[in-house]
């Protein structure tokens, strides 16, 4: 709960889980902007990396607690020790592709990391605002008629990803409604940035290029190029988080761009970028790379967020990609 800070100032506590992830240090930014002190939840590794921390130079003003989002007992002693404002639980295993693979470690972190977390907010401190990133990968292959994602559209997952999501964020809306704790659920579309892991598809992209662009790399290997999706920028999608969680709006909310690009798209823009008008040569499909279920299309209407958090993205999906290749030129040349 709210303390002093080193000069006597009220501070709020947070405590953020995915930490070392893209929106955990993008969100771990922000909240110490505000004058927050902020702790993160990691697991105890010997080769635990911290580059995104370090990227965005923070690394050294936060504070660590160790735990695991399947261990019960570390995250009551975390709850029950730090007593947060608010709590984050960005932490998942992320990566659609490998919950193919990993379906029961899927499962346990996503979804059953969010219910340990809710109960032992409820057991130890209920005062406590919790934020769920809850994810576009819920609707899987369903939208409304005009061809966009809202709040009251069905959940359709199609992956072990997308299931474990859709349990954690209607766990998490029966933990608001039954026990009214304060509890928002952000329905994020996707968002990159130059934090994005290598494992995805925008960041696989755009770190091929500046190999390409170096002399590095010859070739991309992909999947699906057809897929479609609503890009935005993760240093604009936390701002969203941040206000729904601190106000405390008990509700759920779609953050996105509302407009749709394909891999076609993103490859166009980041060959472009190093003068490369003609990409294809570059390519090589890999149907190891295509999954089971593919999700064709993701689109957000992003209206409620408009209205009721006075909340819409800034970054627009071309200046994204640009910063981002840009930012792994510098990275290989270094």
């Amino acid at each position: 709960m709210l303390r002093k800070d080193s000069g006597g100032n009220m501070q709020k506590v947070a405590l953020v889980t995915g930490v070392t992830g893209q929106d955990g240090a993008y969100l771990s930014e922000l909240l110490l902007k505000n004058n927050y002190k902020v702790y993160g939840f990691i697991a105890r590794r010997v080769n635990q990396s911290y580059e995104n921390l370090e990227y965005l130079n923070i690394l050294d003003k936060l504070n660590f607690v160790f735990g695991d989002l399947t261990d019960p007992s570390s995250i009551n002693n975390a709850i029950k020790s730090i007593r947060p404002d608010e709590v984050y639980n960005l932490g998942a295993m992320s990566f659609v592709g490998h919950s193919w693979v990993q379906p029961i470690y899927t499962t346990e972190v996503n979804g059953l990391g969010t219910l340990n977390f809710l109960e032992a907010i409820k057991n130890f401190s209920p005062e406590s605002s919790f934020y769920q990133a809850s994810t576009s990968e819920m609707y899987g292959n369903n939208w409304d008629e005009d061809l966009f994602q809202r709040e009251s559209t069905n959940f359709r997952p199609r992956s072990p990803y997308g299931t474990a999501k859709v349990f954690a964020h209607n766990t998490a809306v029966n933990y608001r409604e039954s026990y009214g704790l304060n509890v928002c659920c952000g329905i994020l579309f996707n968002h990159e940035s130059p934090l994005r892991g290598l494992e995805f598809v925008t960041r696989k992209v755009t770190d091929a290029v500046a190999k390409i662009h170096l002399g590095q790399q010859k070739y991309i290997e992909l999947g699906n190029l057809n897929s479609e999706r609503d890009w935005g920028f993760a240093g604009d999608y936390v701002k969203a988080m941040y206000k729904m969680t601190s106000e405390k709006l008990n509700d759920d909310f779609v953050v996105a761009t509302g407009k749709l690009y394909s891999i076609k798209d993103l490859l166009r823009i980041s060959f472009n970028s190093i003068g490369i008008q003609d990409y294809s040569r570059y390519i090589k499909i890999n149907p190891d790379f295509i999954r089971p279920a593919e999700v064709p299309y993701l689109r957000g209407d992003f209206s409620k967020a408009k209205e009721k958090l006075n909340w819409e993205p800034e970054k627009s999906f071309e200046d994204m990609i640009l910063e981002m290749v840009n930012a792994d030129i510098k990275r290989i040349k270094n």
